[in-house]
Parts: C-alpha cells; sequence; structure tokens
C-alpha cells in the first residue's frame, strides 16, 4: 500500500516513470524497425525540404494499409529525437498540408553507407541485431537467476557451446566487424582532434583486439612514422583488408602481445570480466616499452560518471552497462579501472574525458 503522505500526482508520476523503463526497449524497436526500412535513405532522397508520411511510404515500398502504422513509428521517432518534424498550419487540411519530416544530426549518421560515406549505420544495426538484442530479454533474466557468471545472457539466450559472440566466425562476425569499422572511422578522427597528443612520441604501436584495423589506419594516417598492426583472432584476420598501412597479426590477446612501444585498446576491455581484464592487461604490460621509453598503454572506453556529464551521456553510459552485461561486460567508474590497472602492475594512469560518454585512459607501466 503507498504511503498516506503520496498525493495522486506523486503516485502517477510513479506510476508513468515505471513504465517509461519497463517500455525502453521500444525505443530500440523503433530504431531498428526505421533502418530495416530505410526510413532515413527515404527521406534524405527528398533533399532538404523533408519528407511526407505519403513520401515516405512511397520510397520505403510499404503497402498502403500501413499508413496508420507508419505514422505511429515516425511520432515515436520524433519524440524520441531521431527524426524532426514540422506539422502544417492547422488551417490546412488537404494532402499538400501533410507532416514533413526530417533528419536530425542524428539519423544523418543513419543513411546507408550506399548513399553517405560517413555512415554509422552498420555500427547501430550491429547493436540492434537480434543476436545482441535478444539476450537483453531472453537470456538476462535466466542469468541473474543462475548463481555462476557463465554461461552468459547471450550463450542461455542462443544456446551457444561458446560463452562469448567473438568465436563467431560467420555472418555474425562479419556484421560485428563492419559495424566497429563504422565506429571507428566517425570517432578516431574526433579522437586525434581532441586528444592526438597521446600518440606523440610512439614509434611502434598495437591495436589490440582491433578487428579489420578501422582505427589503427586512421592512426597511421595521421602518424605516418608509427609502425601500427593490429592483433586479433584468425577468423577475424583473415578477413582483413589488404589496401591499408596496418600489419595484420594473428593471435590470442590472453596468450602474446606482440611488442611494441604502446598498446591500444578501443572499447575491447568493456567487453571482459575484470579478471579477464587483468589477464589482458597483464599482457600489455609485458608487451610494451617502459615508461621513459613512451611506453603505455592507450584505452579507448567508458569512465561511469567522470568528468562534467549530462544526463543524456549518463543515461547512454549505465544502460550501455547493462547491454554490454549479456557478454558478461562491465562499464567501469574511475575506481573500479583503478583497481584492475593496480591488480595488473600498473603504476599510473590519466583520464582524458574529451569523447562524450567515452573517455581516453592513458594507463603507465
Amino acid at each position: 500500500m503507498a504511503p498516506a503522505e503520496e498525493s495522486s500526482q506523486d503516485l502517477l508520476q510513479a506510476y508513468v516513470e515505471l513504465w517509461h523503463q519497463s517500455l525502453c526497449f521500444a525505443k530500440s524497436m523503433a530504431l531498428a524497425v526505421a533502418l530495416d526500412l530505410r526510413i532515413p535513405d527515404a527521406i534524405h532522397r527528398h533533399g532538404g525540404g523533408g519528407a511526407t508520411l505519403t513520401q515516405i511510404l512511397a520510397e520505403t515500398k510499404l503497402h498502403p494499409n500501413k499508413l496508420r502504422a507508419l505514422r505511429s513509428l515516425m511520432r515515436a521517432l520524433t519524440v524520441l529525437g531521431t527524426f524532426s518534424v514540422q506539422q502544417p498550419p492547422p488551417t490546412i487540411a488537404d494532402a499538400s498540408g501533410e507532416a514533413v519530416y526530417r533528419l536530425t544530426a542524428a539519423s544523418r549518421f543513419l543513411v546507408s553507407d550506399e548513399v553517405s560515406s560517413s555512415t554509422l549505420a552498420p555500427f547501430a544495426s550491429l547493436a540492434l541485431h537480434p543476436i545482441a538484442v535478444a539476450p537483453s530479454t531472453v537470456g538476462m533474466c535466466k542469468w541473474f537467476r543462475q548463481e555462476q557468471n557463465e554461461p552468459s545472457a547471450y550463450a542461455l539466450a542462443f544456446c551457444q557451446p561458446t560463452p562469448t559472440i567473438w568465436e563467431h566466425a560467420d555472418d555474425v562476425n562479419a556484421l560485428l566487424n563492419k559495424g566497429m569499422v563504422a565506429d571507428s572511422r566517425f570517432l578516431m578522427p574526433i579522437m586525434l582532434r581532441e586528444c592526438g597528443e597521446v600518440f606523440r612520441g610512439i614509434d611502434s604501436l598495437v591495436d589490440v583486439a582491433g578487428g579489420h584495423g578501422g582505427a589503427t589506419a586512421t592512426i597511421a594516417a595521421a602518424f605516418p612514422h608509427i609502425k601500427c598492426s593490429v592483433l586479433d583472432l584468425p577468423h577475424v584476420v583473415a578477413g582483413a583488408p589488404s589496401d591499408v598501412n596496418v600489419q595484420f597479426v594473428a593471435g590470442n590477446m590472453f596468450e602474446s602481445i606482440p611488442p611494441a612501444t604502446a598498446v591500444f585498446l578501443k572499447t575491447t576491455l568493456h567487453d571482459w570480466s575484470d579478471d579477464n581484464c587483468v589477464k589482458i592487461l597483464k599482457k600489455c604490460r609485458q608487451a610494451i616499452s617502459p615508461r621513459i621509453a613512451g611506453g603505455k598503454v592507450i584505452i579507448l572506453d567508458m569512465v561511469v560518471g567522470y568528468g562534467e556529464l549530462n544526463t543524456k551521456h549518463l543515461e547512454t553510459q549505465v544502460m550501455f552497462d547493462l547491454y554490454i552485461m549479456t557478454v558478461n561486460g562491465a562499464e567501469r567508474d574511475e575506481q573500479e579501472w583503478k583497481k584492475i590497472f593496480t591488480e595488473a602492475g600498473f603504476k599510473d594512469y590519466k583520464i582524458l574525458p574529451v569523447l562524450g560518454a567515452l573517455s581516453v585512459i592513458e594507463v603507465y607501466p
């Protein structure tokens, strides 16, 4: 029973808040449908003036009886900020007075790679793919109720013999690599502008679990004197491009890492438990040069709650923490990072909160 002192409005606010939290999955669902129907492409093809529902319906080749459903979908996506909408004056009632939908700064990145070279659509598709989203609802409940951490929510949902997604050498692996290349293409130039000095004084660099080298290629282009290489699993390296100034090395970061002045870890450690992060970082410490010679580990990842974050940034961090839990990973605050660094034998670190919800961390031996 609710406390007597709580007003009706307080109770209704709590009720709405509970509904809001319970239905947050609908945000991802709406975005996934928009990507699947290629609605950003449909609006983009109509240029700067935007597109009406009728035009979007025609461009996406949907049946006319889906017009009402499309209106509901677009209404949700405009409320959520994916698209903007300009309503017609209330005096206009004919067809020419339809609402016009436009791309926002965010949805411009969702135009497909067939149209835009700066697309992040592959990365969004990766995050929204059923193999990533389903564990959030199917596997996570089972995962919480079991005593041990293995198998992961992902493994429980898909009845996989392997506990992680990274062993896949199929279409999921291709989607994963394409998504991470798209993410790096967008994020790395910004990182280099905001804190490119972290790569100065380095002669060689190994991007550990660097996939198809999207991040490393950007670093190599900006710093031609740095000998850059990527370490990843054999089936990942097998599909790597050959037209980049990066050397690809097949291997396992839990076994050994090629020697270099520095090691780069872009959104890698959040995929793993604390114990596994310590194991990885110990291998990194063995691989890098002494600090006096420029040796360090450069981490691009989240530091939850660090710096001057707005509400959206913090919400993103904590929601991503839940998302990455499906593969038994974690987003960490400063004290959790510090504990891992200390256990791995590192002496010092510096956090640069310069990339929105992400930070750059320099870790020194």
